[in-house]
């Protein structure tokens, strides 16, 4: 029986991520520089994103939660590391005392729960000033977390792709944590953080939106490359004639007659409501622009340029991470991960 072919799908560009993880690491200088693959790998599909890193010498990769953890953890092989950012509630412990994924411990009460269980190998989170996760920098972090065999000390900042004092606020605490304690690595850069330079490197760095192309720093912009194209096929091609509206609330009136695609994307695809009147589809270099109100499911744009295309046509959405924010207010991590499991994900 033949599978479902989906009516959207994602052209994933292996080449791509591999190119900036190697900058990164390449930035990265004497710290190993490893991967965070949570969110299904934002979005493009964690076991295929960190099959492809591993083979390009990635050793340490992070997500979210042990759910996340499992669906991974059968790639593991010697000398490669799993880190479970969220730590280890009572509800995960069976699964974590059995996995080879470490937790990243970031409270008394996590803490205590991995000491008493006999817990192995872990790491810990300390909060630098994000005042997020992690245990209070302020505190006696030294006697929380004694005993316990840490193999990373992290922190994570939280403004690394603005210009701010907190930056070097954060990265000074952090310093004077590895001062105050002997422990294996050190960890606090991200993405933006690998740009402010070696001082934030420490011995481990943990980029993710810019390995799947999206631009944390100017100092990037010229070496990170797309790694996403989501495409689309065309649903129904009908004419639009002037005075019609279109879309829910009428919110476009044609002012001349128009020929309308209409398109298999929506907000339940990631594809939401703030691409209103404002998103766009690519054929042959031309832009051609979103009418009217995003739905659920579907959408319309206007292909009255492009005569020959038809229902089943597969079109390119506009999705230059940096402008595709700007047009449709959303970050562009919110770009990544909200693509849905509707789409079929193609690696090339």
């Amino acid at each position: 029986m033949q599978s479902y072919i989906a009516p959207l799908r994602l052209r994933l560009d292996g080449d791509a991520l591999v190119s900036n993880w190697r900058w990164l690491s390449a930035m990265s200088g004497g710290a190993a520089c490893g991967a965070a693959i949570k969110a299904n790998g934002y979005g493009l599909g964690s076991v295929e994103v960190m099959r492809r890193l591993m083979q390009a010498g990635c050793r340490d990769f992070f997500v979210s939660n042990w759910g996340e953890a499992a669906a991974v953890e059968p790639l593991l092989e010697d000398g490669v590391s799993l880190s479970v950012l969220h730590g280890v509630r009572a509800e995960d412990m069976t699964q974590a005392l059995a996995s080879r994924a470490r937790p990243v411990l970031s409270t008394p009460v996590q803490i205590a729960r991995w000491r008493a269980a006999g817990g192995g190998d872990c790491d810990v989170m300390v909060d630098t000033g994000m005042n997020r996760l992690g245990l209070d920098w302020r505190g006696d972090v030294a006697a929380t977390v004694e005993g316990l065999e840490i193999v990373t000390l992290m922190s994570h900042l939280a403004s690394a792709d603005e210009d701010t004092p907190l930056n070097a606020t954060q990265l000074e605490r952090f310093a004077a944590l590895r001062e105050q304690m002997s422990l294996r690595r050190y960890s606090l850069a991200n993405s933006a953080g690998i740009c402010l330079g070696s001082g934030y490197h420490f011995d481990l760095t943990r980029p993710g939106l810019a390995l799947y192309g999206g631009i944390p720093s100017p100092v990037a912009a010229p070496h990170l490359c797309a790694v996403v194209q989501p495409q689309v096929q065309v649903l129904q091609r009908r004419r639009l004639l002037e005075g019609d509206s279109i879309g829910y609330n009428a919110t476009f009136t044609a002012q001349r007659d128009h020929e309308v695609a209409v398109l298999n994307l929506g907000y339940a695809d990631g594809y939401l409501r703030g691409f209103s009147g404002r998103g766009a589809v690519i054929v042959d270099g031309e832009s051609l622009p979103v009418l009217g109100r995003v739905s659920m499911d579907l959408l319309a744009v206007d292909v009255s340029t492009k005569p020959d295309l038809a229902e089943g046509d597969w079109l390119d959405i506009a999705y230059d991470l940096g402008m595709a924010s700007a047009a449709s207010g959303l970050s562009q991590y919110e770009l990544l991960t909200g693509l849905g499991a509707r789409y079929d994900r193609h690696w090339d």
